[in-house]
Order: C-alpha cells, then structure tokens, then sequence
C-alpha cells in the first residue's frame, strides 16, 4: 500500500514538474527573455531525462502533444543559429524521439505541417555543419525515427496531402544530405580510398545512416500510399532517385562494407516500390537506372575469398561441365558456404574442405556477434547460407534488389527497355564466363545466391514476355568470325538469343532446384515463341527438342513438383514442335520413324516419349500436356503420321472405350492425384482432336479453299502477283507436296468411322461431342466417296442429326460447318442427301 502511494506522489509530482517547465516557458517567452537557449536550458532540460519522459505517460496526450510542438517551433524558429544551439537542438530532438515512443501523440493535420517545417529547419541546421563528431547525426536520426513513430502510429489520420508533405520533406532532407556525402570523396572514384575514408571517418557512416532512414522512410510511404499521389510527387521523386543512382555510377561509389550494403538496399527498394506504379514515361530514365544497376549485379563478388566459375573440359569432368575454384588461397568455410548451384559443386574437394572447416569455427562464431537489429530469420533461408556470414547475406540482398529494379523497369516501359539487351545479356561464351560479368545470364548461372538467380530468372522472364515477341523477329544469327567491328542490331541480337538458348538448356539438363527450374521452362517456353528459328542455325531447334526429350525421360527427383516439372518440360516441348516446320526437324524425327523405334517400342525419341506419356491416365494433367504435343507435332509434320498411326489409333481407343463406360462425376483436375484410370472429358477431348489431326494429315486436307497458287487478274498491277493461302486448320505440309503424293487415308478413316466415332458422337460431355463431329469437317471429297456406302450414309447421318437434334449450340454450330464442307463436294451437291439417306 505505501509503494503504491509513493508511486502515485511521484507520478502526481512528475506531472507538476512538467507542466510548470512548459508553463513557465510560454510565459517566460511572452516577456522577451535574454536568451532563449538559456531559458529552455534551464526549464526543460536541467531536470533528469529519465523523470521528464516519465512525467509525460501520465499527462493527456493532446496536452503533450500541445507542449511539444510549442517546444520544437520555439527552438527552430530561433532567429540566430549559433555553435551553442547544438546542445539545446539535440536535447529537443531526444525528448520528443523519446516521449513519441511512449505517448501515443494527438496528431492533426495542421500539427503535421507545424512539425514538418520544424523539423526541416532543425536538420537543415546540422545538416549545414562540417565537425568531425559523428554525434551529430545522432539528432537527424531521432527526428526521422520521431516521424517513423508517429506515422506508423497515426496511419488511419494521415490524409494523402499529410503524405506528400512528408515525402517532399524526405526529398528535401536526401538532397541536402546527397550534397554533403559527393564532397566527401575525391574525383577519382578509387574504392579502396572510399573504404580507408568510411573506417577513419565516422561521420562518413553516418551520414550513410542518415540516407539509409531517408530512403527507408519514403519507401513505407511509397508502400502505403503511393498509388494516390500525383504525377509532381512522383516525377520529384523519380529524379531524386536518377540523381542519386548516377552519383553512385559517376564516382564509382559501390563500397562493399555493413554500412553501404544498408544503404544499398534501402535505396534499391526504395526505387522498387516507386517503380512498381509508374504515374509517367520513365523512357528518358530506363537507360541511366540500367547503367547504374548493373554495378551491382556482381556486388560483393569482387573482393575476398569469392566464388570462379570456369568452364572444364579435363578428363575428370564432362564436356561443358563446370567446376569451381577458390581467388585466395586461404581455406574456405563449406559449413557455411553460400547456396552454390548445383552444376558448379565440385566433388573432388569437399571431402578436404570439409576437413578444414572445423579450424574456421571460431571465425563464424566472432561472425555470428555482427547481426544488427534490422535482421531476422526469415531473411535468411537454408539455401541461402548460414546466418554467421551476415555480411555474404546483406550484399546479395543488393545483388537482388538491383535485378529486381531491372524487371520493374522492363515492365514500366517495356517498348524502351528492349534497347537495353545488349547491355544485360551476353553476346558470346555463357558457359565461359568472364570473371564478374555482370549480365542477367552470368546472375543466373553462377550466382551463388538462390534468391540472386531467382530474381534473374524472373527478369529474364518479364524481358521475353511483351514487346520482345515483335522485337526479336529481327535477329538473324551470324558466326562471330563473320562479324565485323561494327555489329548490327539484328546480328547482336541473333547472338544473345544463341547464347540464351545455351544458358538455359543447359540448366534444364543439370539444375536441382525445383523453384528454379519452374521459371527456367517459363524462360524456355517465351524464349521459343520470340526465336525466330529459319533465321538462326540449322542445328537450334533440333537441340532444343531432343534437350527437352531426354529431360523429360530423365525425370525429376522432387516428388512434391514432379508433376508440375513434367507438364512444364511437355509444354516447352509442344511450344517447339509448334514453331513453324524446319526441314531438319522432320529429318529428326523421320530417322527415329525410319529405325523403329517406336513400332518396337525402343525407349528413345520425340515420339517413343510422347507417346509414353500420353498413355498416362493416371496422371490426366501429364496425359493431356502430351496429348497436346502430339497434336502439334501431327500438324506440323503430317508427312511422318502414317508410320505411328497405329499406336495414336489405339491409345486413342482405348481412351473413348474406358470414358464410355461411365458418366464423369469428377472434374479432369480432381483426378490428377487419383489412381483408378478414369478419362476425363478434357482427356478425351484432346485425345479426339489429336486423330482429327492425324487423320488431316494422312488424307492430305488442305482445307476447303484452293490452295493452289491463285493469281489476281483484276488489275495490272496484281497479275504476276501470287497469293498463297493458309488454313490454320490444316496440316503444314512442304511446299514441295501435292495432293496426290499423299497417303489417300482411307483405312484410317474406316477404321475411325467404325471403331472410334460411335463411342464418342453420343457422350454425355458436349465438349466431346463438338470435338467429334468437327473431325468431319477434316474429310476430303477423295476419301468420302472411297468409303463403303455404309459409313457414307453414317457421316451424313450423324451430322444432319447433330445439327438437328443436339440440344447445345457449340454441337449443332460444329455439325452445320461439317455439313458446309461435305455438301461442297461435287457429288454430294448435284443429288439430294434427304433422298440419298432417307435416315436422317
């Protein structure tokens, strides 16, 4: 009962002696004191620290918040900014840094700009100093933690013009304190000279400090508001970072220590998070952002005991096998290496450096006391290297912020960012890389980051995706003896789209990580569309399948994504057997024809493993990506269908007989992860259009036009003009094919009329219904009328009936352009089908 009386007496007493100080102060200042720095020293600041801030928890908060801004406005509105003011603006900025994180302050928005133009005169005012004392940036950092408090406190009060008085009160404090960091550093950019300066000179970390809460800060708001604000705040914004960025690039100010990696990622993301919601053109900044970022694409690679990779071809290595070695010859720590990508481990000396490791314990260990108070666990992962190399850590945190900066600007602008390929992509050699080159590939090859490589992926990715479709259709590939000092556009990109293409099958074949490997088939498969492949070397696209073929056959170890992986490597393959047809593709894959492999079931080949996988009812997602690869590759190469006819035939049989056997109570998806082999409609589905598409191909359909060469005789101009007609719906057949060189298909199409069409024209699912009748509207007039009667009168029955009687109109719409199609062949049109089949 006493301690809690004398608790309250201390509380009461607090309390007296806070109001009568500030009381005193208001009266005091209405009579024209000596001197004001005197008063408020004698007042406020004599009285002990821990006691005032004390006092305030147990005053009103409007009350506190009412003598504190009178407090800071007295202080920064005095008319003489003298050497002794020092103290009395540090004592102010510490009493309301202290008493904000204790008392929840009553904010407004009048307050907030009485507050803000205080502060701003205050930091202008030590900002404006040259001492030696790092001290002095101790006030400049309370006063942006003071706003950090008080924003994150009163988020739900702060109207958007309270935001953007802060941001320009943030712009304002990182220009002022920019000028005074560049006149810190001599013209000649040497780094080793930056480091010496930032270990003797503690005001050089300071102000870095100061920078680093600045950009941090503004990035919060950006985070939090930045989609309201108006195109003036974010252009002022924009050309504070640019202005920043090019500083750093023209004095080579890239310093790998604790303090600068701070600032380095503060700045980054900073600039991320304005990035990410561009308000105007960035086309005049893409440029400079990009010189600059690409500095610190190899940040903190560059100096000590790092990471080279070199291509090996001795004996003890595969061809194009990559190893690693050690720049110093000091032991290196394996039990807290970094994540290395799993194509550079070299075996033959772990086992040694696992031995030393032990010696280097205690090294770690005076490692691990250097985690600050801005890290946490969930900034590291278990790929990523162990928490003792905090200082590994923080540098490929720059390392990813930059890169991720990089897919932002690719993606606010995409159509000027494609100037920048040759500045981030490499022309010659990825696999030989030159020591710290700093493209997107090398990040993605040799990083010793996973989180590095990742981000390279994913910017990578957004790069192949929009406007580089259109872009890229100009590259033509030219051998690098061939090129002259000068190398064109077109040339220059034919060469980073070869060595793209060696990057990344080369990761497909030997990476293990199945985060990466998912963005790597994302890269493969926008690589594919945007290659313009007749322009390239003969060998690319052969390459790329058979890479993908023995990939897929290889499989992958991940249980928990080896599904998604195969369905990724099928897709890539379906992209490429989709690509216009190279002759030397189909020379390919008639040779796996010609030997027989797949009649025999030999396990190798494009078709072999497409045919395997399609046959996997039990996975429907693998089943269905396959099916689809065959679809394309039926389209693209009609002229190899025949030799595999037989086995498409029967897997497609086999799938209309077992989804006839039952009514789908199940979606396609609900059964990947089911066991009993059940087809689904999208199965099936699929599963029609790939014979529709071989049944095309065997035939000779080319569509109901005529495509033959047709000249326009309507005008001079036009008569020796021919025009070449494309139907999307029939097979690319070679130029050099014609109609009668064909395999006439009439077996198949009786096999198909009789066998696989009675299963599927009256299923339950509409979507295989369509999928059937439309294999009609593939028929030629040279197969039709080779027919038995019999299944004559069945195709014209069964569509007339379809277009008729079916109930959905996807149906009858797909049976009434099958009709279209039969009804122009010139028998069926000079007779009467309703006489001819009384059935229907």
């Amino acid at each position: 009962m006493a301690t809690s009386s004398s608790s309250l007496a201390a509380s009461a007493a607090g309390a007296r002696s806070w109001r009568t100080a500030f009381l005193t102060l208001r009266d005091e200042t209405l009579s024209n004191p000596p001197s004001i720095h005197q008063l408020v020293q004698s007042l406020l600041f004599s009285h002990s620290h821990c006691s005032f801030i004390y006092a305030a928890s147990d005053l009103p908060a409007h009350e506190v918040t009412s003598d504190l801004l009178f407090l800071i406005q007295l202080v920064a509105n005095a008319s003489q900014f003298q050497q002794d003011w020092i103290p009395t603006f540090s004592n102010t900025c510490h009493l309301i840094h202290d008493v904000s994180r204790r008392v929840s302050l009553d904010m407004n928005s009048s307050l907030w700009t009485l507050l803000l133009d205080s502060f701003t005169k205050m930091m202008d005012f030590f900002l404006a100093k040259k001492p030696s004392n790092a001290a002095l940036y101790k006030p400049v950092l309370e006063c942006l933690e003071t706003l950090r408090y008080l924003v994150s406190a009163n988020q739900r009060k702060c109207s958007l013009s309270d935001d953007i008085q802060l941001v320009n009160f943030l712009l304002h404090i990182i220009a002022r304190s920019h000028v005074d960091l560049i006149s810190l550093y001599r013209p000649s950019g040497n780094q080793k000279s930056a480091i010496e300066m930032g270990k003797k000179s503690p005001r050089y970390g300071s102000l870095w400090e100061v920078q680093t809460t600045t950009f941090t800060l503004l990035g919060e708001v950006y985070s939090r508001t930045g989609s309201s604000f108006p195109v003036d705040t974010w252009q002022s914004t924009i050309q504070i970072l640019r202005k920043m960025m090019d500083s750093l690039a023209s004095k080579n100010l890239v310093v790998e220590d604790i303090v600068m990696s701070r600032f380095y990622v503060s700045l980054l993301h900073c600039l991320h998070l304005v990035l990410m919601d561009p308000k105007g053109s960035i086309s005049e900044h893409v440029s400079g952002f990009v010189a600059s970022l690409r500095m610190f694409f190899v940040y903190g690679l560059t100096g000590g005991p790092q990471l080279m990779c070199a291509a090996v071809g001795s004996k003890e290595n595969e061809p194009g096998s990559l190893s690693l070695k050690l720049t110093s010859e000091e032991p290196k720590k394996t039990n807290n290496t970094p994540y290395r990508p799993p194509h550079l481990r070299k075996k033959e000396g772990f086992n040694m450096r696992q031995a030393k490791a032990q010696d280097a314990q205690s090294s770690s260990d005076h490692d691990s006391s250097m985690v600050d108070i801005t890290s946490s666990d969930s900034d590291y992962s278990d790929n990523d290297g162990s928490l003792n190399d905090i200082n590994s850590s923080r540098c490929s945190k720059v390392r990813v912020s930059a890169i991720v900066c990089v897919q932002d600007l690719c993606q606010a602008d995409p159509k000027s960012f494609t100037a920048q390929w040759t500045m981030l992509l490499p022309t010659n050699d990825v696999l030989q890389p030159r020591k710290f080159e700093a493209t997107l590939m090398a990040s993605l090859l040799y990083d010793p980051y996973l989180k590095a490589r990742m981000a390279s992926a994913s910017a990578l990715a957004v790069m192949m995706d929009g406007p580089a479709t259109v872009f890229l259709q100009v590259a033509e590939y030219k051998e690098s003896t061939k090129c002259e000092s000068f190398m064109a556009l077109s040339s220059s990109l034919g060469q980073i789209l070869m060595q793209l293409h060696t990057g990344i099958l080369y990761l497909i074949q030997h990476e293990t990580n199945s985060r990466l490997l998912v963005l790597v088939f994302k890269i493969l498969m926008l690589l594919i569309s945007c290659t313009p492949y007749s322009r390239m070397p003969v060998e690319l696209l052969p390459k790329v399948i058979m890479s993908l073929q023995a990939r897929i056959e290889a499989g992958f170890p991940f249980k928990s994504d080896q599904t998604g992986l195969q369905v990724a490597a099928i897709s890539c393959l379906t992209a490429a057997l989709s690509v216009s047809p190279l002759i030397q593709v189909k020379e390919m894959i008639l040779e796996e024809v010609s030997t027989g492999s797949v009649e025999a079931e030999k396990k190798s080949g494009v078709l072999f493993t497409l045919l395997q996988h399609s046959e996997r009812v039990s996975n429907p997602t693998i089943c269905f990506e396959a099916l689809q690869a065959l679809r394309a590759l039926s389209h693209n190469y009609p002229d190899l269908m025949l030799a595999c006819w037989g086995q498409i035939s029967a897997i497609v049989h086999k799938f209309l007989r077992e989804a006839s056997a039952e009514i789908p109570t199940k979606t396609w998806k609900e059964q990947a992860g089911n066991t009993v082999l059940f087809v689904g409609e999208k199965i099936v589905t699929s599963a029609i259009k790939v014979l529709d598409e071989c049944l095309r191909a065997i035939s000779g359909f080319k569509g109901t036009e005529d495509l033959s060469d047709e000249k326009f005789l309507d005008t001079p101009f036009t008569s020796d003009c021919i025009r070449i007609k494309k139907i999307s719906s029939a097979p690319s057949y070679a130029p050099q094919s014609v109609e009668d060189t064909n395999p006439s298909g009439i077996e198949q199409w009786a096999e198909t009329i009789e066998n696989h069409m009675p299963l599927v024209l009256w299923h339950a699912s509409a979507m295989v219904r369509t999928a059937s009748v439309t294999c009609f509207a593939g028929i030629t007039s040279s197969v039709f009328f080779t027919l038995p009667k019999g299944n004559q009168e069945f195709v014209v029955s069964s569509l007339i009936s379809a277009a008729m009687h079916d109930e959905v109109p996807s149906v009858r719409s797909a049976a009434c352009r099958a009709i279209g199609v039969v009804s122009c062949f010139q028998k069926i049109s000079e007779r009467d089908p309703w006489q001819v089949y009384p059935c229907c």
